[in-house]
């Protein structure tokens, strides 16, 4: 004969969890604009006709937004990261926008970003 088991409730999520770039940290997290996860960078360098080259035309560090003007047709897409990326690349240099699995490429740095739409 088995003793009853005593149930122990789940404990409640009261606020949501926050990632620790937010305070100066390194990212915790893979959601969009966060850690670059290995599966999404591997999918973007297997993709490689979908990389767009462009330029940036904006890159403010205190939020983390970066605009990019495509050479293919002058558009302009506008992206967050919280690990870095406004504060690695510079106003004027190229870089690659990989739409498909959001990923910015500064260089030899790859960012996951965060896709904004214009107000």
């Amino acid at each position: 004969m088995s003793s009853p088991q005593s149930h122990i409730p789940p404990l409640e999520v009261r606020e949501r969890a926050i990632c620790m770039c937010f305070d100066g940290g390194p990212c915790t997290s893979y959601a969009p604009g966060h850690a670059l996860h290995l599966i999404q960078a591997r999918l973007a360098s297997a993709t490689p006709s979908d990389w767009v080259d462009g330029i940036v035309a904006e890159a403010d560090a205190a939020t983390g937004v970066v605009v990019v003007t495509s050479f293919v047709d002058d558009t302009a897409h506008t992206v967050w990261n919280g690990a870095g990326a406004a504060a690695r690349v510079q106003v004027g240099s190229p870089v690659a926008l990989h739409a498909r699995y959001d990923v910015l490429a500064a260089g030899s740095a790859r960012f996951n970003i965060a896709p904004l739409r214009a107000a």
